[in-house]
């Protein structure tokens, strides 16, 4: 009991529910593992007690919690939400906020479903059970434990007076510094601006305190009207200009193209963070070695400025480049080849390094470089040292010479070699020329009149030997795994090999390593998608060694994790879509619609869960999502109608049952949906693929929701997943370029030629655009 109160006192749950509603005990060494990685020693029973006399005496003495949360209306959110000072963790209306109690590990709270495992780390690197949905989302992403029709998020109280914690003894001495470096004395704190601030306290007995308050809008802000998107793994969609795979050129013509052209509100793409380096390297965009900065193997070449400016005595070098990069695009397109990043990153590294030594930026475009860098920071020069140790000794940084293994002790050899330096700077400069094009694409999109404008993604972790792992080591639980508990459909758990944040680090270091990674990938986003945005609340470790049925739930302070997220999105004028698939702990998928955060449906899993187990009407769907017919880890939908996917995994060993009775169950399935279009009038051309998959995107368009996604593939009737989950070797996950329904690829030209494709954009067009707007 009393190993179970100091685990409650840390959010480590001690006990989790699974399916079937039975109380799983966790492992007594999987708690005091977990606990030892948040730095509380809990190995024997005298450490226990002495550990939870420590904390409850801390408690007492604490003036202070670490965050303090105000979320204020008015400030640019586009509905109701609540007001107040309060410590994380609580509901400034009364109460616990849903799903923030550390001692309900042992209640419902921890009942999270069989189905909790719908993320996209399936194929996440050489693990056993290498990511979420090992058995594939499309078998676990129903039914919903708070199942439909949906509710509107509920309504609370007005603005509440931004006022210091109740509980300060009587002639508590506060002082808050803001962002800007303004300073307020006592407790009159009504002007605080919106912002991360300080707060430094002083009690007449001589206790001191410091704590990070957040002062964020209560919600998200909304799109400004509906809108369709496209949906599309940017590695995979090549033009006729691409080296190998797709780049940010490519990405800027398409947001051009489907703006202009069809009226699309938005394009959402995969991760574009940066991967690990060497080779070969995990193709995979969701295991990522930093999240915070975009991986260069994504740039246009040809449009860096420098590549005008070569002098002809290094032409014939860059001629030699560029008819490699040709061939690798021949080969993809032309003879069949998957895309090898590898290979296209080889290549480019070759002609930057050409570009960058043979021609001297003018004076502008280096106080353009020189702003970056002071606007990046620290962050910025130990992603680089990074890059330029791990290609002198490999990526893996644990394996590296002691000196070089935290980046403060490596500054001493940066600034001793004038080599490795050189390759700091030119890690450095690779940033800043991806990050202007991705400043280049997403001004393309508000250019094209996109009512959104790019989606980016973000990974729900690291790679565990990655450079942020190596830069944020102390943020990181040492030791831990991210992972999924056992299932219905995976009775093993799944380990994602992903290293967690430590909450207790984020907290002390008021979100910084949070609020830096969310401001980054806003700069350029109209909108981002969470991936698994159930983390924000807790994730299931795994401790290193032990087995994923042998982990435990750890929650994060999700009242700050949720300001920090709002405020940043409302600081970039962005929408958050949150990837919410899946069985979901209660009241989870309540807080992010209070807070404007958008959920993410998928046609084939709404479904009447709580009753009939029918198809949900159109009308009852929920407004604030992006509704879909499939995603990435998702069959296209001309595989699941024509019962291809049920065929493929069937082929690679992945199906549980007969495959006649797996067949037969599916054409069951695909004959309910298409009644139920028929007798919507969705489908007055009668069968036939071409014209279901439409009718499966005018059901979407009968839904509230204010976000309708198109897989790009989907429009020129690809067949095959981009990701099959439960694979590894046996199929080409994260390689294959978007193709017609032959399998034959398709550039981006060719896409944006395809009358079938000009079909489908053009109805969805005709059915999102406001009144009065010019349509195709």
């Amino acid at each position: 009991m009393t190993l179970a109160r100091l685990a409650a006192r840390h959010g480590v749950a001690t006990v989790h529910s699974p399916a079937d509603g039975r109380d799983v005990p966790v492992p007594e060494v999987t708690v005091v593992a977990v606990l030892a990685a948040l730095g509380v020693d809990a190995s024997t029973p005298e450490a226990v007690t002495a550990a939870l006399e420590a904390a409850e005496r801390a408690d007492r003495e604490r003036l202070l919690p670490p965050t303090l949360v105000h979320w204020r209306t008015g400030d640019g959110g586009d509905g109701p939400g609540g007001g107040g000072t309060h410590a994380p963790g609580t509901d400034p209306h009364g109460g616990r906020a849903p799903g923030t109690d550390p001692h309900e590990n042992a209640g419902p709270y921890e009942n999270a479903g069989p189905y909790e495992n719908a993320g996209p780390y399936e194929n996440a690197g050489p693990y056993e059970n290498a990511g979420p949905c090992e058995s594939g989302p499309y078998e676990s992403t129903g039914p919903y434990e708070n199942p439909g029709p949906y509710g509107e998020p509920p309504a609370y109280p007005g603005d509440a007076p931004l006022r210091p914690p109740s509980h300060l003894p009587p002639g508590t001495r506060l002082q808050v510094t803001t962002e800007d470096g303004a300073v307020v004395l006592g407790d009159d704190w009504s002007g605080l601006p919106l912002g991360v601030h300080t707060v430094e306290a002083e009690a007449p007995d001589g206790r001191t305190a410091t704590a990070t308050l957040i002062v964020s809008p209560a919600r998200v802000p909304g799109p400004a009207r509906r809108a369709y998107g496209l949906l599309v793994q940017l590695y995979s969609l090549l033009s006729g200009r691409s080296w190998g795979m797709g780049d940010l050129g490519d990405l800027r013509e398409l947001v051009t193209w489907a703006g202009r052209r069809h009226g699309a509100g938005f394009v959402q793409v995969n991760p574009l963070h940066a991967g690990m380096p060497g080779a070969p390297a995990d193709p995979s965009p969701y295991r990522p070695s930093s999240r915070r900065f975009p991986d260069p193997v994504h740039l246009r070449i040809e449009e860096i400025p420098e590549y005008a400016l070569i002098g002809p005595e290094r032409r014939e070098e860059l001629d030699r480049i560029l008819a490699d990069a040709a061939e690798l695009r021949e080969r993809v397109l032309g003879k069949g080849a998957l895309i090898d990043r590898d290979a296209v990153w080889e290549v480019k590294r070759r002609a930057l390094e050409l570009l960058l030594t043979s021609v001297e930026p003018g004076p502008g475009r280096r106080a353009d470089f020189h702003d970056f860098l002071a606007g990046r920071g620290r962050a910025l020069e130990d992603h680089a040292t990074y890059q330029a140790l791990a290609e002198r000794h490999g990526p893996h940084w644990r394996s590296w010479p002691e000196a070089l293994r935290t980046p403060r002790a490596a500054e001493a050899a940066v600034r001793a070699d004038p080599a490795l330096a050189a390759r700091v700077d030119f890690h450095c400069r690779l940033a800043w020329l991806t990050d202007r094009q991705l400043a280049d694409a997403a001004g393309a999109a508000r250019e094209a009149g996109m009512a959104v404008g790019i989606v980016h993604d973000l990974a729900v972790g690291v790679h565990p030997e990655g450079s942020d792992a190596w830069a944020g080591q102390e943020a990181f639980a040492a030791g831990m795994s991210v992972g999924a508990p056992p299932d219905a459909f995976n009775a093993r758990g799944q380990d994602w090999g992903l290293p967690p944040w430590r909450p207790d680090a984020l907290a002390a270091a008021g979100y910084a390593p949070y609020r830096g990674l969310l401001r980054e990938l806003l700069r350029h986003a109209g909108a981002l998608r969470i991936d698994h945005v159930m983390g924000l609340f807790r994730l299931w470790w795994v401790p290193e060694g032990r087995e994923p049925t042998e982990g435990t739930y750890v929650r994060y302070d999700a009242d700050a994790m949720l300001a920090v997220l709002v405020l940043e999105a409302h600081r970039a004028g962005a929408l958050v879509i949150g990837e919410d698939l899946g069985t979901v702990e209660p009241g989870v998928r309540e807080e992010l619609a209070r807070r404007g955060v958008f959920g993410t449906s998928v046609l084939w899993f709404e479904r009447d869960w709580a009753g009939t187990g029918r198809p949900l009407p159109p009308e009852e769907w929920r407004a604030e999502c992006v509704a879909t017919a499939t995603t990435h880890d998702l069959p296209s939908t001309a595989a699941r109608l024509s019962g291809d996917h049920v065929v493929l995994r069937h082929r690679l060993g992945l199906l549980a049952g007969d495959l006649e009775r797996e067949r037969a169950a599916d054409r069951a399935e695909t004959a309910e949906w298409r009644g139920l279009f028929e007798r919507l009038g969705l489908l007055p051309e009668g069968p036939g693929e071409e014209a279901e998959i439409r009718a499966v995107h005018r059901y979407l368009l009968a839904t509230p929701a204010r976000m309708v996604g198109v897989w790009l593939p989907d429009a020129v009737g690809d067949r095959r997943p981009q990701n099959l989950p439960g694979t590894w070797d046996e199929y080409p996950n994260w390689r294959l370029p978007v193709a017609g329904p032959d399998g034959q690829p398709l550039t981006l030209e060719q896409l944006a030629a395809s009358p079938r494709a000009h079909a489908l954009l053009s109805e969805l067009h005709a059915r999102t655009a406001p009144p009065g707007a010019r349509r195709v």
